[in-house]
């Protein structure tokens, strides 16, 4: 899990990079998206990869869109991934988190135990 110093540190990397090509003048909406899986039956760090299924691939293609395993990474049986969504309304925001949302519960062969957001 990515401490309150590390998700700083990647919100001021991100905005720094969102002022300097768009200007000081833009808002923009950013929200931090945790969710927690269990992977019942998982033996191996080796299954773990298979049933996770690439998330990196399928989500952090999107411009708008960064991702990575945030906790238990030595774990088999359990992960958390957290994805950080950047956009001009808190509306697209949102949108963009129900929709990944609702992907990783049909893609990823595990039980999502938990879901936070977080609006900054």
């Amino acid at each position: 899990m990515l401490t309150r110093r590390q998700y700083q540190t990647l919100l001021n990397i991100i905005l720094a990079a969102i002022i300097s090509f768009f200007g000081k003048e833009l808002k923009m909406h950013i929200a931090i998206l945790t969710l927690t899986f269990s992977l019942p039956g998982c033996g191996s760090l080796k299954e773990k990869r298979q049933r996770m299924g690439g998330l990196h691939a399928r989500f952090g293609n999107t411009p708008s869109v960064a991702v990575c395993e945030s906790g238990g990474r030595a774990r088999h049986d359990a992960s958390e991934w957290t994805f950080v969504i950047v956009g001009l309304s808190k509306r697209e925001v949102e949108s963009q988190c129900s929709q990944i949302e609702e992907k990783l519960e049909r893609i990823v062969d595990a039980r999502v135990m938990n879901v936070e957001r977080e609006f900054i």
